[in-house]
């Protein structure tokens, strides 16, 4: 299965979330049986990775966008752990801080950009400033089409800066959520994320809908497009992400570098300080 053709969504294509089936599974029944690929999957990105660190020539931004329960968290922890922490950075986005709604939307989004060699995945992100703003209401209809404007520049600079971009929905039906919701009343190492709006956003999830298909048909690009995810089975969430990742790097045509150094004057030198270190050994017996 084309992982990246299937679920990217198509710059200005007409997208219907309704039509998209977030039970979906591809090929594989059940986790046991998508293990052994998403074990190979993991560790060629942990590869690729390594490559990207040491190159130091590329960037991968990584935005995951969801309704409360849809997996952001859950991603984080079963895909990303593949890769080396020293090259990667979560960034989670929250409510705007006072300082943060005194300057314009993307204000607090460009500083938390990947560098070169690094991977940044975004927990939330500044898509909030058109999903969340505009279902209550806080912005009005010419000002969330305008930052769709303003979104796709941002981008577009980063992109031509060198950074990849891949952007998630994870898509969870509605009967999904409030099963995790429940699940979460149970699990004292979950419960905590529980909150009364978890419930209260629900009464506007045609809504968050409606938002996000709009949101996601027109700032999908070829630079920095979108990938709608179903979401219900986790397990098939972190295969179907990291089968995206891995083509994204692929993609790349990444080298290690050429060492800096002579490796036969290093050898050289090696070989010296080991016959050295072997002589000691001998006399000191």
């Amino acid at each position: 299965m084309d992982y990246w053709k299937k679920f990217a969504v198509q710059p200005d294509a007409k997208l219907r979330l309704k039509d998209i089936d977030p039970g979906f599974h591809g090929p594989h029944d059940n986790a046991h049986a998508a293990a052994d690929e998403t074990a190979k999957v993991l560790a060629k990105l942990t590869r690729q990775q390594s490559m990207l660190y040491a190159e130091h020539r590329h960037s991968l931004l990584i935005v995951l966008q969801a309704l409360d329960a849809g997996g952001k968290d859950g991603t984080i922890s079963h895909v990303f752990t593949a890769l080396n922490p020293q090259g990667v950075r979560v960034v989670p986005f929250k409510a705007p801080t006072p300082a943060e709604l005194a300057h314009d939307f993307l204000w607090r989004v460009h500083p938390h950009t990947p560098g070169k060699g690094e991977i940044v995945i975004f927990n939330r992100s500044h898509y909030e400033d058109v999903l969340v703003t505009r279902v209550h209401g806080l912005i009005d209809k010419p000002v969330w089409k305008a930052r769709y404007d303003q979104i796709r520049a941002f981008e577009s600079l980063l992109a031509a800066s060198g950074t990849t971009i891949l952007k998630f929905f994870l898509h969870i039906s509605r009967q999904e959520q409030l099963s995790r919701f429940a699940a979460r009343l149970d699990d004292p190492g979950h419960n905590w994320k529980i909150s009364e709006s978890d419930y209260t956003e629900r009464a506007l999830w045609d809504d968050y809908m409606q938002a996000f298909e709009d949101a996601l048909r027109a700032t999908s690009t070829h630079a920095a497009p979108w990938f709608v995810i179903p979401a219900n089975h986790k397990w098939f969430r972190n295969l179907a992400i990291s089968r995206i990742v891995a083509e994204a790097m692929k993609r790349m045509h990444m080298e290690y570098p050429k060492p800096s150094v002579d490796l036969d004057e290093i050898r050289r030198q090696y070989d010296a300080a080991a016959a050295e270190q072997e002589a000691r050994d001998a006399h000191a017996a």
